[in-house]
């Protein structure tokens, strides 16, 4: 080649370069505690930050944008870089509502100081794990400036061209039932291709998994959002792989309230959290999303977490009367549960005097009591009751004062269809009341928890998914049951407490089980589900037929299945597949099996935490019930699992 054509390649090459961000100086560069996750922070020729990740020798995200416009300046272009500090992150702190209930957090930290024209000041702080990557901004005004409003992030996600995604779609405001969406309830794409439109053309709802094809996994999502910032989202991702975050949409709720977020300065922004790995383990175990963020006041009680009965998800409306919530108390106390949830309509079908007779029964019972209300109605079209008595201070708190006199342990407040930051104060206002009266909160048609069972002490769980209800509701629903159950643990499930309300033992979902739904799932499945799923309190889908129907063995195993854990380990499986998960709670181990597709499995799996020791096995009968053996495990930990087509298994140790 002759050194004009030499010249010329290199020149492409160089242009090249540019283009993605390969010129761009480094400003930044650490390494998780254990070495192989590294993240690179970049500064190009325009002043624009990058950032790039890579585990071990694999990248995981490419070159992907950074930054902020507010109303006190551009910080997404024009930078100019001061400094950057590297420092080691550890701390051990404890939890009684999760997956575990002692983290110890060692990170190393990236603080990354730049300026702006006007001389405002740009921190962009990365706190780096073994299996986690979280970042935040922190803008220090140069002036008097005192408020700033973030009108847009520049934040984005690049992922490889061949990842493919499991992700849910953003739903368009005030559609959907009553107009109450957006309320993170679609369905996922499953292994999609990327740039792939979403279903309503208006992006995609944390948290989003994506395959890196043989390389592993990485899960993006959110944390540390409440009344200070917006819920955000990410936009539609285009061929090359590059998701940029978005605000709310500007008729959620109604139309009111602003999409951008407003803050007194100095300001921090929430943390944008990327958990990855090789396999899927670090996504199951992760805990990012309490690691970096802090209790925001103290409980003013020892909050009690439990398992619950619910009479209206499957008896639905018409069990909204005094004669089935006791039947339903007493379901509760026959099981050993600690709670009843009385649902929607309770004021008018009952009605207040009469509730605390209810909850004198429930008392008498062991029994205590969580109410439900309606977020209230000014942005949507709900009509249940009670209304007008969450979303306004003085009218909450005497009704929380009542509850607290009667004995209600907590409220369950439905209906919020958006994530602007008047909606986010409004869940954070309710959690702040609850507190002050010792009532736990569980949100329904509501957004993803962003570490709030860490930040709000009397935050028990939120729906924020394709629930139960939908078991009931649709038949298509119930024929993916068992295919959602191996996507939730590695989506949903993997960021926060989730309120799906799982096993049906009704082969049909109704009260008479003449009508409804048809159930494919095995019972072993089914039960298999209260492991697999995580809430601080369970509502479960059982009615009081079941008492009768069910065999003793399985109504020992709902009397005494815990509802938060101690250690919680991925063992296998993958979305459309199955998955095997082991919780611990004490000294004890309970092990979920769940078969996702429709054809049966023979699955070989060692348990490390059960080698060599006695175990209950509960199993799939070959007519779809439930059988027990007790089960003596190999030194190796090996065990045979035979799972009947959407079928499943759980393991517990003796």
């Amino acid at each position: 080649m002759s050194d004009k054509h030499t010249l010329y390649a290199l020149i492409l090459l160089l242009l090249s370069a540019s283009s993605f961000g390969m010129l761009a100086q480094t400003v930044g560069n650490v390494k998780s505690p254990d070495k192989n996750l590294s993240v690179e922070l970049k500064l190009n020729e325009n002043g624009a930050l990058l950032y790039h990740i890579q585990l071990k020798d694999e990248v995981f995200l490419e070159d992907s944008p950074l930054g902020l416009k507010t109303s006190i300046g551009d910080f997404s272009t024009g930078l100019k870089f001061i400094s950057t500090k590297d420092s080691a992150i550890s701390e051990t702190y404890e939890m009684d509502r999760a997956k575990v209930s002692k983290v110890n957090y060692t990170a190393r930290e990236l603080v990354s100081t730049f300026t702006n024209e006007n001389k405002d000041t740009l921190q962009v702080i990365f706190s780096i794990s073994d299996r986690d990557v979280a970042f935040s901004y922190k803008i220090i005004p140069g002036n008097d400036q005192t408020k700033i409003r973030i009108k847009e992030e520049t934040t984005g996600f690049d992922l490889p061209d061949y990842a493919t995604t499991y992700i849910t779609p953003q739903a368009l405001p005030m559609t959907g039932w009553e107009n109450t969406k957006p309320s993170y309830e679609e369905e996922y794409t499953l292994n999609g291709s990327m740039g792939t439109p979403s279903q309503y053309g208006v992006g995609y709802t944390f948290p989003a998994l994506f395959k890196l094809a043989e390389n592993g996994w990485i899960l993006i999502s959110e944390t540390g959002v409440h009344g200070q910032y917006v819920g955000s989202r990410l936009g539609e991702g285009i061929a090359k792989g590059l998701y940029k975050l978005n605000f709310p949409q500007e008729a959620e709720n109604n139309g009111i309230g602003e999409t951008f977020p407003s803050m007194a300065l100095p300001a921090q922004t929430p943390w944008r959290t990327i958990t990855l790995g090789e396999t899927l383990k670090p996504i199951v175990e992760s805990t990012v999303a309490f690691d970096v963020v802090k209790p925001l006041y103290e409980a003013s009680e020892d909050y009690k977490m439990g398992r619950a009965t619910w009479s209206w998800i499957v008896w639905q409306d018409n069990s909204m009367n005094y004669d089935d919530q006791v039947k339903f108390i007493d379901l509760a106390a026959d099981l050993k549960f600690e709670y009843i949830l009385i649902d929607a309509n309770w004021d008018r079908n009952i009605g207040y005097k009469r509730i605390e007779e209810l909850i004198n029964h429930a008392d008498s019972k062991n029994v205590k009591t969580l109410l439900w209300y309606n977020s209230n109605g000014y942005w949507n079209n709900a009509p249940q009751t009670p209304q007008d008595k969450m979303n306004f201070s003085p009218e909450r708190k005497k009704e929380m004062r009542w509850m607290q006199e009667i004995g209600v342990k907590g409220i369950k407040v439905d209906f919020f269809g958006g994530d602007k930051q008047s909606t986010m104060q409004l869940y954070e206002d309710i959690l702040s009341d609850a507190n002050e009266y010792g009532l736990g909160v569980i949100f329904h048609g509501c957004t993803l928890p962003r570490g709030w069972q860490r930040m709000f002490p009397n935050f028990v769980s939120s729906e924020a998914v394709l629930a139960s209800e939908n078991l009931v509701f649709r038949q298509d629903a119930l024929d993916k049951h068992a295919l959602n159950a191996t996507l939730l643990p590695f989506t949903r499930n993997a960021v926060g407490a989730m309120d799906f309300a799982p096993v049906f033992l009704n082969k049909k979902l109704s009260r008479d089980q003449k009508e409804g739904t048809v159930r494919s799932t095995t019972d072993a499945f089914e039960l298999a589900t209260s492991v697999l799923y995580f809430s601080p309190i369970q509502h479960f889908g059982l009615t009081p037929n079941n008492l009768e129907e069910q065999p003793e063995f399985v109504l020992d195993f709902l009397k005494n299945v815990p509802t938060t854990w101690d250690e919680t380990v991925f063992i296998s499986g993958a979305p459309e597949k199955e998955v095997i998960l082991a919780r611990r709670k004490g000294e004890k181990w309970y092990i979920s099996a769940v078969n996702g597709e429709k054809k049966p499995k023979k699955l070989e799996v060692e348990f490390p935490m059960l080698a060599d020791k006695k175990v209950q096995m509960i199993y799939d009968k070959n007519d779809k019930t439930a059988g027990t053996k007790d089960v003596k495990v190999g030194n190796n930990g090996a065990i045979t699992l035979e799972l009947l087509p959407e079928g499943g298994a759980v393991l517990i140790s003796k």
